[in-house]
């Protein structure tokens, strides 16, 4: 896979970590660099590990299933992709209420875990297709971290103006990238 194509995962894969920290910049209304330094870390952190985590499930199994590894990568982000398209239309995201602390260790374990279940699917399937793991799941964690960041920044700049479009940019990324996977294994 090259690198442009990981970019574009890593991408997709951080627009859910983005649209959550967008929303805590809008909680937070006084931001400090380092509110935005520890909620990027944690995405950052968390994403890196799901797509690490996944890739040694996957690699397991990756013997047995070979054959139909684009197969496997192609459904995983279609459904990955697909969700989050779902989930963004019905306005289905994540809602942090003003209660919540968003600085909260807790919160912020249970926000990126639950950002992060997709990346543990596309490690699996990054198994299947042998791509080297630690430079990937770096790029994926960078990119999550940049993205965290740079949302506290936007949520306490511009409040509600993204809402859910982020997550519809980041659907039709993935499943860009599954027809992608899929039309490259089967036609080249």
């Amino acid at each position: 896979m090259d690198f442009i194509t990981l970019f574009i995962i890593a991408v997709g894969l951080a627009m859910d970590a983005f649209s959550v920290a967008v929303t805590d910049g809008i909680i937070l209304k006084q931001i400090k660099i380092r509110y935005a330094l520890k909620i990027g870390l944690f995405f950052g952190v968390f994403q890196f590990g799901m797509l690490y985590m996944g890739n040694l499930l996957g690699s397991t199994f990756a013997k047995y299933i070979s054959a139909c590894d684009h197969w496997i990568a192609f459904f995983l982000l279609i459904f990955i992709g697909g969700k989050m398209l779902y989930d963004a239309v019905r306005g289905e995201e994540e809602e942090i209420s003003e209660e919540k602390n968003p600085l909260d260790l807790k919160t912020l374990a249970v926000l990126a875990i639950a950002t992060s279940i997709d990346a543990l699917a596309v490690g699996v399937s990054f198994a299947a297709m042998n791509i080297a793991i630690l430079f990937a799941s770096t790029v994926v964690g960078l990119v999550a971290f940049a993205f965290s960041f740079a949302g506290v920044y936007i949520g306490s700049r511009f409040g509600n103006l993204f809402g859910n479009k982020s997550e519809i940019v980041g659907g039709v990324v993935l499943v860009g990238i599954g027809i992608k996977i899929l039309f490259e294994h089967l036609f080249f």
